[in-house]
C-alpha cells in the first residue's frame, strides 16, 4: 500500500467501490442528492466505528479538527452532522446491508483454509442472537417488551475465521427460532445452535437440504437419546443431531465451538458502535449496524491479505489511533509489535 496515504485511505482502498456504486444506483440512494453522496457517508460511519466516535457531534468536531486531510479521505468538504443525520435517515439501509454481504464473500473466501478447533473439513457454523437493548420512547418501532425498546441481531457465524454469513436484524419481539425460515441450507454444513432453535419441523427442513444440525434437547423431551457428563461441571447435556458418524467427543466439541459465536457478540458491542445509535428511525439504526459489520468483515480482509500476524483487537485499536497518519498498514503494525510483547491472538 501507498505510505503517502494516510490509514484510513489504505483501508478505503480496500473496498470494492465499483461493487458499492452499482448498489447505491440499484436502491437509488444517490438520487437528487448533490453534496453529500452515499460514498461519502459510508466513509464518514466508518471512520465513526474505526474511532469510536459516540454521537453525530462527535464525528463532525473530529472530522473538522483536520481539514487539510478530508479531501485526501475522500471528502469533498466538512462532514456536518445534521447532513449526516438526514443521510442515515432516509438513504435504503440495504444499500449497507448487501455491500456488507459482498465483503462477507469475500472474507470466506479468505479464511477457507483456517483450522477448526475440532479436525474436521467440513464446515461449521454457529447459530445465534443478540439483543441491543433500546429506550421505548426513542425507538417505538423496535417492539419488545409492554415497557422497553430493543432489536435483535442474529448471526450464522463460519468458524473458520469466525466470519458472519448471515445476519438478520429485526425488533425484539421475534423468536429466535424464525432464522432458520431464513437460512439457506449449505448442504454437507454442519450448524450449532443451542435449544432455543429446537423446532423438529424446521431441523427436518434443514436435514432434507442435505444440511446437518447440532442442538440440545430442551428440558421435556421424551425421547431416546445421546447424553453427555461434563467432566468439569458435572452437567448432563443432552444433544440431538442427525449427524450419525462422527465420534460422540467430536460432537461435543463441535457444541462447545458454538460460544465462538457468543465471543464475536461480545467482540462487536466492545469495540464497535451498535448500542448507542446516532439516529432513532429503523432505517438509521440498520445502516450503522451493517456498516460496523461491514468495518468488522474489512479489517478481517486487510488482516488476511497483508499476512498481519496479530488479532483483530491490536488491529482495530491501532487504526483508531493512527488513521490519520501518513504510513503503510503494514509498518505501523509492525512497529506496534515490536515495541510491545502482543502476541498472535485469536480472532
Amino acid at each position: 500500500m501507498n505510505a503517502g496515504k494516510t490509514i484510513f485511505s489504505q483501508l478505503m482502498d480496500c473496498l470494492p467501490w465499483s461493487t458499492f456504486a452499482r448498489l447505491v444506483a440499484h436502491h437509488r440512494g444517490d438520487y437528487d442528492v448533490r453534496t453529500f453522496p452515499s460514498t461519502e457517508q459510508y466513509r464518514a460511519m466508518a471512520f465513526a466505528q474505526l474511532t469510536y466516535r459516540e454521537s453525530l457531534r462527535d464525528i463532525e468536531v473530529c472530522l473538522s479538527a483536520q481539514p487539510s486531510k478530508l479531501w485526501h479521505m475522500g471528502f469533498r468538504g466538512p462532514i456536518r452532522r445534521s447532513t449526516l443525520a438526514d443521510a442515515n435517515e432516509t438513504r435504503d439501509w440495504r444499500i449497507y446491508a448487501e455491500f456488507a454481504q459482498r465483503l462477507i464473500a469475500q472474507a470466506r473466501r479468505l479464511y477457507v483454509g483456517e483450522s477448526l478447533s475440532v479436525d474436521l473439513k467440513d464446515t461449521v457454523y454457529a447459530l445465534d442472537s443478540t439483543t441491543i437493548d433500546l429506550c421505548l420512547s426513542l425507538f417505538p418501532w423496535a417492539h419488545f417488551r409492554s415497557t422497553k425498546a430493543a432489536v435483535k441481531m442474529r448471526t450464522l457465524l463460519d468458524l473458520r475465521g469466525n466470519i458472519p454469513s448471515f445476519i438478520h436484524i429485526s425488533d425484539g419481539k421475534l423468536h429466535d427460532v424464525h432464522a432458520l425460515d431464513m437460512l439457506v441450507p449449505e448442504a454437507g454444513a454442519i450448524n450449532v445452535m443451542d435449544r432455543g432453535y429446537v423446532d423438529f419441523g424446521r431441523l427436518y427442513g434443514l436435514h432434507q437440504a442435505g444440511a446437518f444440525f447440532l442442538t440440545r434437547a430442551k428440558s421435556n423431551l421424551k425421547a431416546h437419546r445421546m447424553r453427555f457428563r461434563d467432566p468439569k461441571t458435572g452437567k448432563m447435556l443432552i444433544f440431538l443431531t442427525n449427524q450419525t458418524t462422527l465420534p460422540a467427543l467430536t460432537i461435543c466439541d463441535l457444541y462447545k465451538s458454538r460460544w465462538q459465536v457468543e465471543l464475536f457478540f461480545k467482540w462487536i458491542k466492545q469495540h464497535l458502535r451498535i448500542k448507542k445509535f446516532y439516529g432513532t428511525s429503523e432505517n438509521a439504526v440498520k445502516t450503522q449496524i451493517w456498516i460496523a459489520v461491514s468495518v468488522y468483515v474489512l479489517a478481517a480482509i486487510v488482516r488476511k491479505r497483508l499476512k498481519l500476524e496479530v488479532s483483530l483487537y491490536i488491529l482495530m485499536q491501532v487504526f483508531s489511533v493512527t488513521v490519520f497518519e501518513k504510513a503503510s498498514i503494514e509498518s505501523v503494525i509492525f512497529q506496534t509489535a515490536d515495541s510491545s510483547e502482543y502476541v498472535v491472538d485469536d480472532n
